[in-house]
């Protein structure tokens, strides 16, 4: 494929930001980890792992350099999140795309979280890969400390290491090109201004925000970050997918956006499945009235943010889809009845961990499964099913987790423990219904 020529935009407030079109077909912008960027080294690949010719066989791709980096001006050393949306959106309108796919990484994520959720009208897609949503996420990696202690040091000596070493690239070309792409990327000053500026980019607030399909993906060799920061930015966005990779460099992302993006438009273009076969789950947090009364509503708000992100977790973790939220606890729905009940264990180990280690903000939930054909309405669920779950739920004691017996028979021999608490009437249901105790304390 021919060498994409480079092309210019210019900023709100002045900045030439250099950018490349090629090929043809749905529209996807790829937003950098600034600021170790460069548009034709990047296209070139050499050594260096690179996706950029893969993805323009099947996208009209558009990729840049954010301002202080790669062939954008390097004058201005602002790399404020206000800085990064003028930079996206000048590229935008330049490249005339109108829709797109919105892709990055690393470092990137925070700046197309941010873009995705101030112009949902424009991001069809959104695909993550190994981001974060504070950069404080990173205080826990001793990768991270070393970089840090590096920035320092010799210019040649943090890119060599920063490469070989921090990045675990194994293979001497791919590392060597690497190397010497940072250093056409950026001048040490510019890298620190960066990394000064980052602290400021939270967008654990706007995650909740965002309306495109996602995709999040993060490396279990990412040496930086854990899994948990992408399983965390998965939980937080509604409706998001997460997949685990392998690859630092990200060489499998034309694969991993061709199967996002089938699956993406087949559900899409299906309604939910009428009588379709779900186990469903409630949550429901001990005492949300009082609570709000107690601490304020802001303080209760935090609270409740917690517990949103247990279970959101833990839904993620166990392929669970989010429903609705309730209001103080969250309804959502599985394939299998075995899932389900996984997820509600862990919810519950999740909450009792945070109870050991925060006494004076103490989350106590009940949890209720039923299992059935719920009536699928609007993107939502509804029914005797679903109203079985809800009041075994509000039978439930704060730390129980609580089944009929329907859904233990659907779960034999998969080694869950029960106690059977016996017949109990519901709120709205004419017989008793036999109910099951799930032991989840073993293991906290």
């Amino acid at each position: 494929m021919t060498e994409p020529r480079i092309q210019y935009a210019q900023t709100k407030d002045g900045v030439s930001i250099a950018f490349c079109v090629a090929g043809e077909g749905t529209p996807l912008l790829l937003v950098p980890s600034p600021p170790m960027s460069h548009v034709r080294r990047s296209w070139l690949g050499l050594g260096h792992v690179s996706f950029h010719q893969d993805l323009a066989q099947k996208f009209q791709l558009v990729w840049f350099d954010v301002r202080g980096s790669g062939l954008s001006d390097r004058g201005p050393l602002d790399f404020s999140m206000d800085a990064m949306q003028a930079d996206v959106e000048a590229v935008v309108d330049r490249a005339r795309i109108d829709q797109f796919i919105l892709c990055s990484t690393f470092d990137g994520v925070a700046i197309a979280v941010t873009y995705a959720v101030k112009h949902p009208e424009r991001v069809s897609h959104l695909i993550l890969l190994d981001g974060w949503a504070r950069f404080d996420e990173y205080d826990q990696s001793a990768f991270f400390q070393a970089e840090v202690s590096l920035r320092e040091q010799d210019w040649h000596v943090y890119t060599e290491t920063f490469a070989k070493v921090l990045m675990g690239v194994d293979d001497p070309v791919q590392a060597n090109h690497l190397a010497e792409t940072i250093r056409a990327a950026v001048e040490p000053e510019a890298l620190r201004a960066a990394f000064r500026a980052m602290p400021q980019w939270d967008v654990s607030s706007l995650l909740s925000e965002v309306k495109a399909s996602t995709l999040v993906v993060h490396s279990e060799a990412n040496r930086f970050l854990s899994v948990e920061s992408g399983r965390r930015l998965a939980a937080r966005i509604p409706h998001a997918q997460f997949s685990l990779g392998q690859d630092m460099l990200h060489g499998h992302l034309p694969q991993l956006l061709s199967e996002f993006l089938g699956e993406g438009e087949a559900t899409a273009a299906e309604p939910p499945e009428a009588g379709a076969f779900r186990t469903i789950l409630f949550t429901d947090m001990e005492g949300s009235t009082a609570l709000t009364q107690k601490l304020g509503d802001a303080r209760a708000q935090e609270v409740l943010r917690i517990h949103n992100t247990i279970v959101r977790d833990a839904l993620t973790a166990h392929n669970g889809s989010e429903t609705k939220h309730t209001g103080d606890g969250i309804m959502a729905s599985f394939g299998s009845a075995s899932r389900a009940l996984e997820c509600a264990i862990d919810i519950q180990r999740g909450f009792a961990r945070h109870n050991e280690s925060n006494p004076d903000t103490l989350i106590r939930v009940r949890i209720g499964l039923n299992a059935g054909e719920p009536v699928a309405e609007e993107e939502d669920l509804f029914g005797t099913t679903v109203q079985l779950a809800a009041r075994i739920c509000a039978h439930a004691e704060p730390g129980q987790v609580l089944l009929p017996e329907g859904v233990r028979h659907l779960v034999a021999g998969k080694q869950f423990l029960f106690a059977d608490i016996g017949d109990i009437a519901l709120r709205g249901f004419e017989d008793p219904v036999r109910l099951y105790e799930v032991r989840w304390r073993g293991d906290v």
